[in-house]
């Protein structure tokens, strides 16, 4: 006998008319039904997720069961966007962790939640292609952005003053001044300091610095939107530009609240 059968006896015992458990019956075999569709519509979307990446059949970019080179543009945004992302991640756990404040820690959840996501498509992309996850020979990050001027967004940052500072370093495979690596990233200094403030300091610099992050990604999206050939990259790096500029809203009115605003 299964919970739901107990359950109705019990009705029945109390007295409710047996129309009433005949419609909970049905109730649960559509949601059970519904529960199905979706399974297999998650299933299908996956499958044609890797079909799109791989390029086979989608006439886009790309001949049939070709997938992109190493130094391509497709490559090159999976590669840094998933770095740059990383660091989206942390930054969002420390300041959860640095402040009691239910917006920001809400802003920060769906953060790190989305971006873990994509970087892990990101990635399951790259494992897909067989291709590195380090750019080949030395390349230097962004450079597959060189058509759209994408060089010209790599700054150095030795640290600024804590609501001054122009972050755009990076806190892995450090190049550079403090750890600079690409556009939008923190500095090591910047995200030290960030572990050492509380409350709202901690909320203005978060908010700061998850600004000047996300203007990086969005050029960095626009720029695979353009240039890269698979269609499902291109759907994804449209989906963040819409979800990253959606944010940057946000975080510009947040930082209205706490009388700050986004670093020039």
């Amino acid at each position: 006998m299964t919970a739901g059968d107990v359950t109705d006896e019990q009705s029945a015992a109390e007295g409710h008319a047996p129309h009433a458990l005949v419609e909970r019956r049905k109730t649960r075999r559509v949601r059970q039904a519904a529960g199905a569709a979706v399974a297999l519509a998650l299933l299908f979307a996956g499958a044609a997720t890797v079909a799109s990446a791989r390029g086979d059949g989608s006439g886009e970019g790309q001949g049939k069961g070709q997938v992109p080179a190493a130094s391509s543009a497709d490559a090159g945004f999976a590669r840094d966007m998933a770095v740059h992302h990383q660091q989206a991640v942390e930054m969002s756990f420390i300041v959860r962790d640095r402040t009691d404040d239910e917006d920001v820690r809400r802003l920060a959840y769906d953060i790190a939640n989305t971006q873990a996501n994509q970087r892990g498509m990101l990635l399951g992309w790259l494992d897909l292609w067989e291709l590195p996850k380090v750019a080949p020979g030395g390349e230097q990050p962004m450079a597959w952005m060189a058509d759209t001027g994408g060089h010209e967004h790599s700054r150095t940052d030795t640290g600024g003053t804590e609501h001054g500072g122009h972050g755009s370093g990076g806190s892995e495979a450090g190049s550079g001044a403090d750890g600079v690596l690409m556009a939008g990233m923190a500095s090591r200094s910047e995200l030290a300091r960030l572990n050492r403030l509380d409350g709202e300091r901690a909320e203005v610099f978060f908010l700061q610095l998850m600004t000047d992050h996300h203007k990086g990604g969005v050029a960095m999206a626009e720029a695979c939107a353009s240039l890269c050939s698979v269609p499902a990259e291109q759907r994804l790096a449209r989906g963040m530009v819409e979800g990253q500029q959606s944010e940057l809203g946000l975080m510009r009115d947040m930082l209205a609240e706490r009388e700050a605003e986004p670093r020039p």
